[in-house]
């Protein structure tokens, strides 16, 4: 089992910066490709980003290319999701997810562990 805590969220103004982070409990954090997803109230869980366990590739939502930055800090056991030039639309709780051994998918089915997230609220 694998345990991720989220932490960062808050209430900012748009065009504002947040840093999310996700802390894992696991020995192996090397080998988790890490995730986070965003849900909007009433609204599907969407796909943010996405690194690697490698750590050499990054993925990300069209909605956010170049404003997001994913990162990991392996000897923290922590992913970080850096969001600069925040809009409203950003609204959601941010939730991180784990995948053993994956590609940096964007399917939600394929990460097997899950945060229980944190809120980023976006105000104009």
């Amino acid at each position: 089992q694998v345990q991720l805590v989220e932490s960062g969220g808050g209430l900012v103004q748009a065009g504002d910066s947040l840093r999310l982070s996700c802390v894992a409990s696991t020995r192996t954090f090397t080998t988790y490709t890490m995730g986070w997803f965003r849900q909007a109230p009433g609204k599907a869980r969407d796909f943010v980003a996405a690194i690697t366990y490698s750590g050499g590739l990054a993925y990300y939502a069209d909605s956010v290319k170049g404003r997001f930055t994913i990162s990991r800090d392996n000897a923290k056991n922590t992913v970080y999701l850096q969001m600069n030039s925040l809009k409203p639309e950003d609204t959601a709780d941010y939730y991180c997810a784990a995948q053993q051994f994956g590609l940096g998918s964007s399917s939600r089915g394929q990460y097997n562990y899950w945060g229980q997230g944190t809120q980023v609220t976006v105000s104009s």
